[in-house]
């Protein structure tokens, strides 16, 4: 046996040794559009982190956001007030606009609207994006509610779009649904997943 840095320890064939805990994901719940306004999804207190991935999302309308807000009461109003940060990666299939930065129209300060996953996603045949979210602890009472985000989509002028984001929601409320919709029109098609992290 040996100890590696943090003082993690090695069984002699180089694995894990078995008391050290190292998670897992659990598959809750799987939703998949077609021609949806919106999914939806619920959390309690059963785990500490939820993830969400995003898998072939394509929009009915072209060149719009795909965005998600929070719920404090059971998802009958979205409108949780959150703080975000957000930047990108993009790069065109002529080899222009190459670009890392920050994307000062996509964050928000103490506001209640909707926030930006993915960015001008585009709805030809071939368009579509995938991404993961993880929200932290929504289930607090004393604590904000951190999450964050990172996407990759083809953009409806044929870019690829790595999209960072990450925010809090600005409440000690227990955030018990998230919404995930267009900024106009439907979500066409696509799968979300929620797993609970163990």
């Amino acid at each position: 046996m040996a100890v590696v840095s943090g003082g993690t320890t090695l069984i002699d064939n180089g694995a894990l040794d078995p008391a050290v805990p190292t998670g897992s994901l659990i598959l809750l719940s799987t939703q998949t559009a077609s021609a949806s306004a919106s999914l939806e999804f619920s959390m309690d207190s059963t785990y500490d982190s939820y993830v969400f991935k995003f898998i072939d999302i394509h929009p009915a309308t072209d060149n719009i956001f795909f965005q998600f807000n929070g719920s404090t009461d059971s998802g009958s109003n979205y409108n949780v007030t959150k703080t975000t940060t957000a930047f990108q990666a993009q790069h065109l299939e002529n080899d222009g606009g190459v670009e890392l930065g920050y994307v000062t129209s996509w964050d928000l300060a103490q506001s209640t609207a909707f926030q930006y996953i993915m960015g001008d996603l585009g709805n030809g045949a071939d368009e579509n994006g995938a991404g993961t979210l993880q929200i932290f602890n929504p289930s607090s009472s004393t604590f904000v509610k951190n999450f964050i985000a990172t996407s990759q989509h083809m953009s409806s002028n044929e870019r690829s779009r790595n999209f960072f984001m990450a925010g809090y929601f600005n409440t000690t409320s227990p955030v018990t649904n998230l919404k995930f919709e267009m900024s106009s029109g439907n979500i066409d098609d696509g799968i979300i997943k929620m797993y609970g992290v163990k």
